[in-house]
């Protein structure tokens, strides 16, 4: 059985996005697909992987 990861955070990189597709609510840009869960976790579904594309966002200068 697995263990249970804290995945990737993909709130915090900068390919992540929100799209306008309800059935498709969340996308990332570097691997250019769009899905129903967060896409670290769809990612790790698929390879048992952590994402390799993930980039840290840039702080922003406020």
């Amino acid at each position: 059985m697995k263990e249970s990861r804290e995945h990737i955070d993909c709130f915090s990189c900068k390919f992540f996005y929100i799209t306008w597709d309800k059935s498709f609510p969340y996308g990332c840009r570097a691997l250019g697909f769009k899905c129903k869960r967060m896409p670290s976790a769809e990612v790790f579904k698929a390879s048992d992987l952590e994402c390799l594309k993930y980039h840290k966002k840039a702080a922003s200068s406020k």
